[in-house]
Parts: structure tokens; C-alpha cells; sequence
């Protein structure tokens, strides 16, 4: 496991896992959504596709994204590993929805140094909303990529809920210890 990603819906916990892992496979953790999302006003990377594909050149790198479409298809055909957070709706939507207020009260600064607002709830591409719209859809195309012949051999990792997360990121061996 060098080339790894970790897919799942907004909300799924990707990138908390992708920073354990990175932690403890000493491997580099790259956030997609800091990748994309660099200026004011969500403003979007220019440089992202080559910026992303610099990235995936490397011999060793965690990203927590099924990948923006333009870099999709590159990601899954360099990844070796897929680590699918498929957890259950319910589990989903209190996370998005928990980190989604938690941001708009504390107006924390995210991806580019901008803000989830009070009018971005009204979105149809909020978190929130795109979490709950997208859940059966994001899950048949992550099922459908990690059939699909093209990106073979992966290793797919589906974990179905918090608990086997927690047990699968504890028992991996550390690189030092294998």
C-alpha cells in the first residue's frame, strides 16, 4: 500500500482517515479539496490537473477523493489501494451536517481561505445537499470503479462503518514493523 485512496461521500470521514493512515504508513497525505479550491470566492486551482498528476507521479501518496472528474481516471489507474469509507446514510448525514454547522457558526476558514456562510445552506452543491442527493449515486460509481478491469489490481478496502475503520487503520503494520 503506497498509492492509496480513500473514497467515499462528503461527510464519510475521508480525510481523518487519510491523515491516520499517512500517520501511520509515513506515506505524504494530499487533501483534494485544498488541491481544487485555492483562491477567494472558491475559487478553483488553474494548475489543479497538473498539480494533481505531479502528485500522483510519486512513489508513495494518500489522497481523500474519488478524484475531480478531470483527475479521476488518473488517480484510480496509479492508485494501488482503495480504502471505500461506505458507511450508512444516517452516519453520513450527522457528520456533514455537524461539520457543515460547526463551520458556518465558527465561520472557520477551509480550502483557500474561505467560508461556508449562512447562504451557501441554499446551494444545491452545499455539503449538506450534495451528501444527501449524491449517496446512492456516489456509491454505484465507487462500487462500478472498483469492478471495473481498467484500474485491476487494486486492493479495494470497504469499510462499512466506524468501528471496522477503527479496527483495520489499528491492526495495519507499521512499515517499520513489517
Amino acid at each position: 500500500m503506497r498509492r492509496i485512496l480513500v473514497v467515499g461521500i462528503s461527510g464519510a470521514g475521508k480525510s481523518t482517515l487519510a491523515a491516520a493512515l499517512s500517520r501511520r504508513l509515513a506515506v505524504p497525505h494530499h487533501e483534494m479539496d485544498a488541491l481544487y479550491f485555492t483562491g477567494p470566492r472558491w475559487g478553483v486551482n488553474e494548475t489543479f490537473v497538473r498539480d494533481t498528476a505531479r502528485l500522483a507521479e510519486r512513489d508513495a501518496w494518500i489522497f481523500d477523493s474519488l478524484g475531480y472528474r478531470a483527475v479521476r481516471d488518473l488517480l484510480w489507474e496509479r492508485a494501488d489501494t482503495i480504502v471505500w469509507l461506505d458507511h450508512p446514510r444516517r452516519v453520513v448525514m450527522w457528520r456533514v451536517l455537524r461539520r457543515s454547522l460547526r463551520r458556518t457558526v465558527r465561520r472557520e476558514r477551509v480550502f483557500g481561505g474561505n467560508v461556508e456562510g449562512w447562504l451557501g445552506w441554499l446551494q444545491a452543491d452545499h455539503p449538506v445537499w450534495w451528501a444527501w442527493s449524491r449517496y446512492a449515486a456516489r456509491r454505484a460509481e465507487i462500487a462500478r470503479r472498483a469492478a471495473d478491469p481498467r484500474f485491476a489490481p487494486l486492493h479495494v478496502v470497504r469499510l462499512r462503518s466506524q468501528a471496522e475503520a477503527t479496527a483495520w487503520l489499528r491492526d495495519l503494520e507499521r512499515p517499520d514493523t513489517a
